[in-house]
């Protein structure tokens, strides 16, 4: 099957519309249709129901969406394989959610290629399902997040303890303050979202809401607010005083898990990256 076909397919069932993803695969928008057409005509089913400017998704097309995000990842594996260079001689693919990679997972990147010079790694940013979904089909041999997929098969070990704190571009407020202030929520995850629901009982509505910290934090600076940041990220910006702790609010820790599948031909590998990337490697399950 071609792999264009797919991608299209992606990316249309991502934006709902073919204009908005001929945009982003830089093409027309009549090309984009008969990609469609042609890989619904390969499939023998209807992808898409089309009504005016209303493009939805039909049980076929949700079924095939886990089926091609697998086999553009396994080409895109094979691809990496097969391009090694000499020098290259070990290969791994590895995935976190975007806000892991920004707050922790960077800094582990210089070490591997410090400790691992032979090591031809693919990065990638991913939802958790999307990991889930690429550890099972063996397409991604790491992935790190903060919510441990609880599936058979699919081991977690615990790296590292994030600590997010409540910090402010204005001081001296306290937690009550800072959340009707200017407030940023940050998506950390369900276990954030379910102990933050606890510990702030607040009707007044996020001035931002977003799953980047990079957003978040750029926003922070340059209009004010209030936001969960790791402290790590933060104390820069504490020690210069652009930002200043809530000294009230109580901190929300964070574990940050490595999972994989035991048993791969790559298993030395992965041992050897899940101990550069954090000095805490406990197994949970």
């Amino acid at each position: 099957m071609d792999t264009e076909l797919l991608k299209t397919f992606l990316e249309v069932s991502r934006t709902r519309h073919f204009g908005k993803a001929a945009e982003h695969l830089y093409l027309t928008p009549s090309a984009v249709s008969f990609r469609i057409r042609q890989l619904e005509s390969q499939l023998g089913v209807t992808l898409f129901t089309r009504l005016r400017n209303n493009i939805q998704l039909t049980s076929s097309g949700e079924a095939l969406i886990p089926h091609a995000e697998s086999m553009l990842l396994a080409w895109a594996r094979a691809q990496h394989e097969v391009a090694l260079s000499e020098r290259q001689t070990q290969q791994l693919a590895v995935a976190g959610t975007a806000n892991l990679w920004d707050a922790y997972l960077q800094e582990g990147l210089h070490r591997l290629y410090c400790e691992l010079p032979a090591l031809s790694l693919r990065a990638d940013i991913r939802t958790p399902e999307q990991m889930t979904r690429a550890l099972l089909g063996r397409t991604l041999d790491l992935a790190f997040l903060t919510d441990p997929a609880r599936i058979e098969g699919v081991r977690h070990i615990a790296l590292h303890t994030m600590e997010l704190q409540l910090v402010s571009t204005y001081s001296g407020l306290t937690a009550i303050d800072a959340m009707a202030q200017d407030y940023i929520r940050i998506d950390w995850g369900t276990a954030f979202n379910t102990q933050h629901a606890k510990l702030f009982n607040t009707a007044t509505p996020p001035l931002l809401h977003t799953g980047s910290v990079r957003i978040a934090l750029e926003y922070l600076l340059h209009h004010g607010g209030s936001a969960f940041l790791p402290g790590a990220m933060a104390r820069g910006y504490l020690e210069q005083q652009q930002l200043f702790v809530v000294a009230d609010a109580p901190s929300i820790n964070r574990e940050v898990y490595a999972a994989y599948l035991p048993g791969s031909e790559r298993q030395g590998l992965i041992d050897r990256v899940i101990e550069l990337f954090g000095p805490k490697a406990e197994p949970v399950s």
